[in-house]
């Protein structure tokens, strides 16, 4: 993961603002198709990458499900490969961070860590964050056994004890990531059924190293000050409290899509994602939406690219038609 912030915005408020015919926010797989798009419209977008180069994607070892890849491609090359073909129609990829965004008026005026745009249309491609627990110990021990990144963090649990915690496709995929380096992985989940893919499931059930934990949450992450030792546990169905042995936990139980800069711009619904139209279009003429930042229900890299294309498209059109 890339942390490209600053922490001085002084010299951004005072730059000479930079007008661009497209601002796209965010460098994942909605982000960068945009960019394709809008570059071989010839309107040279300016793509700003965000803390992560490639999105949430580019965290993900192997993607098996992207197509014209028959024998997967991991998340970090698929986005240099994204990024590579929208530069060589024109785009510019600039690594740096949106900080406040005034749609009151266009051009849209965005400040960065380090400059100020001008933007005539604005493409959202700003994803989502990993949602956490929200339990006791789980913040203090984060980078000492806590993680929220199976592909980042999973190698320093060689011959380690691993739970983790959740029942869609990204705790299947993440948890049979690590059992390449783990002794075992328990995944906890609170239902007694999981919402990730079939073949998802009969890999992980088929797995020997993987065993699941049902109907079950964990309540605290128990630690000796210098790592994570375990978890409480609390059972939904019979109450009964547990305390299971661990190294490591790894957290996957959805997203909160980065929308804090739009809230009282743009309309958003009760999940805080931005509300769209088939088109892409929001609630602010001039700013489309693209990726998981606008869609809670698919998540996955070939729909977020597919909204990223639409976006550019009708961002075009819609400069085009000012223009007649």
């Amino acid at each position: 993961m890339l942390n490209l912030g600053s922490t001085s915005l002084p010299s951004a408020n005072n730059a000479e603002p930079k007008h661009v015919k497209m601002l796209v926010l965010g460098s994942g797989p909605a982000g960068l198709s945009a960019a394709l798009y809008a570059a071989r419209a010839e309107l040279a977008p300016v793509v700003l990458t965000g803390m992560e180069l490639g999105g949430q994607a580019a965290l993900t070892h192997v993607i098996e499900n992207y197509p014209g890849f028959p024998e997967g491609v991991g998340g970090a090359e698929l986005g240099e490969l994204f990024q590579k073909q929208a530069e060589r129609f024109g785009a510019v990829v600039e690594f740096d961070t949106a900080q406040a965004v005034d749609l009151s008026q266009r051009p849209f005026r965005v400040t960065t860590d380090n400059g100020v745009y001008l933007a005539e249309t604005l493409i959202v491609a700003t994803g989502a964050r990993p949602n956490h627990l929200e339990v006791p110990g789980e913040y203090e021990n984060t980078g000492k056994g806590v993680s929220y990144c199976a592909t980042c963090d999973g190698w320093f649990f060689k011959d380690k004890k691993v739970i983790v915690v959740g029942g869609g496709d990204s705790a299947l995929e993440e948890g049979l990531f690590i059992t390449r380096y783990a002794s075992s992985v328990t995944i906890i989940h609170r239902r007694d059924t999981l919402r990730a893919g079939a073949i998802l499931q009969k890999r992980a059930f088929d797995h020997p190293k993987v065993s699941f934990i049902w109907d079950t949450v964990v309540t605290e992450v128990v630690s000796d000050d210098q790592k994570t030792t375990g978890v409480k546990t609390k059972n939904l169905k019979t109450g009964e409290a547990g305390l299971v042995e661990t190294d490591g936990l790894f957290i996957f139980i959805g997203h909160t899509p980065n929308t804090q800069m739009f809230k009282g711009q743009l309309e958003m619904d009760e999940g805080g994602y931005i509300v769209a139209n088939h088109l892409m279009e929001t609630s602010m003429p001039g700013v489309f939406v693209a990726g998981e930042v606008a869609d809670s229900h698919f998540r996955q890299v070939v729909t977020s690219a597919g909204m990223g294309a639409a976006a550019a498209i009708q961002a075009t059109r819609f400069l085009e038609a000012e223009e007649a």
